[in-house]
């Protein structure tokens, strides 16, 4: 009996769905079987090899993922913010070590020739700059600390701090919205106690403890501190600032070694540029020869008299290989910056903070995430 076309066409469908169902319609291999097919648990290694892959791309090349992990940058940035760094913006760097990305683990002793591809901006004044701490020993540029801090000076700017207000080129740098400072607050009365949850109502960020009654110390905003002074039992707020070399209290440790600065009053000082060729002076060798000595990859040494020497011969002058910065935290007064250990090189930059995609706040208070934050720009000056 003839089949109708309707039936040839099921029959035609039935066989090629037995064809697929089995090994028989799979491309033989060399030797005339059929290929073995893929079991779930290589399935899953191929696709989470696939996704590592996009991942270790991405992070390398294009955009990184950094937690803010201490207060040096409050309050524009919180601890538990999570940002995207952006490395197409001043170019990304290729890899300088061989090891496991993202961690500290690598071949010693092994470096690639590392370069920085084209960005599409420089380094801007105002930016977040994520960083390898620069000072961090011992390990190579790629696999240091990662920090963020505000890009205050480019190479050329004469900064100098006064009284803790930033200069550029004599004038006043605009802080940034959320910038904090060290306060101290004059009770009237000794024998009053500022309950700190009182301060924290305020706005107050941190209270510094203090042997002294009569003094509150706290880190807080203008605006906070302007609430702070405000208190009936306060007689005044004032900023702290450290004290000046000859004062009693003076602490040496703002850099350069033996300039005699301080976090308030420091500079002036200019960072240097790529290809720019500097004369030395008894005043800008302080910070330039430790400068060259730990990022230009020659020696040099500062005499007693201010003169330099460079691999072992007197110079009167040098020309510098690559960029530097001037980087501070926006909480001025609790953050170990360029103040204490100097410029950043570019061949440390990574990137520039773009977004908050992601602020924890932590398990202690509900809720624990700071949804107002999610998805918001990172200030800059102009914010």
């Amino acid at each position: 009996m003839a089949l109708s076309p309707a039936d040839k066409r099921r029959a035609r469908r039935a066989d090629r769905k037995r064809a697929a169902d089995s090994d028989e319609g799979a491309t033989p291999d060399k030797d005339g079987k059929p290929p073995r097919k893929k079991g779930p648990i290589r399935e899953w290694f191929e696709t989470v090899a696939i996704a590592l892959a996009v991942m270790i791309f991405v992070r390398t090349l294009l955009v990184d993922q950094f937690r803010i992990p201490s207060e040096s940058m409050e309050h524009s940035l919180l601890v538990g913010d999570f940002l995207f760094v952006s490395k197409l913006h001043y170019g990304t760097r290729t890899p300088i070590s061989v090891g496991i990305p993202f961690t500290r683990i690598h071949i010693p002793g092994v470096e690639l020739p590392g370069t920085r591809l084209p960005g599409f901006s420089e380094p801007k004044r105002g930016d977040a700059l994520v960083f390898n701490w620069p000072v961090d020993e011992g390990v190579p540029v790629d696999r240091k600390t990662h920090y963020i801090k505000r890009l205050i000076a480019v190479p050329g700017d004469t900064l100098s701090i006064v009284d803790g207000t930033v200069l550029i080129d004599g004038e006043a740098l605009p802080e940034v919205q959320g910038s904090q400072f060290l306060y101290f607050a004059l009770k009237k009365d000794p024998r009053t106690r500022i309950s700190p949850s009182r301060l924290e109502e305020l706005g107050v960020s941190q209270v510094v403890p203090q042997v002294d009654p009569a003094f509150v110390m706290f880190h807080a905003t203008p605006e906070v501190a302007e609430r702070v002074g405000e208190l009936p039992y306060v007689e005044r707020v004032e900023r702290f600032r450290e004290r000046q070399k000859g004062e009693p209290g003076f602490n040496n440790r703002a850099f350069p070694t033996g300039a005699d600065w301080t976090i308030h009053d420091f500079g002036p000082i200019v960072p240097p540029g790529k290809g720019e060729t500097v004369t030395f002076t008894p005043e800008n060798s302080r910070y330039l020869v430790p400068t060259i000595r730990r990022y230009e990859g020659v020696e040099a040494t500062r005499n007693a008299d201010g003169s330099v020497s460079i691999d072992g011969s007197p110079a009167l002058q040098y020309t510098f290989g690559q960029d530097y910065y001037f980087a501070m935290g926006d909480n001025r007064d609790n953050s170990e910056d360029s103040r204490i250990w100097g410029f950043v090189p570019m061949d440390h930059v990574v990137g520039k903070a773009v977004l908050i995609y992601f602020s924890f706040k932590g398990f202690r208070d509900f809720p624990f995430v700071r949804f107002e934050r999610m998805l918001r720009p990172v200030p800059s000056l102009n914010d």
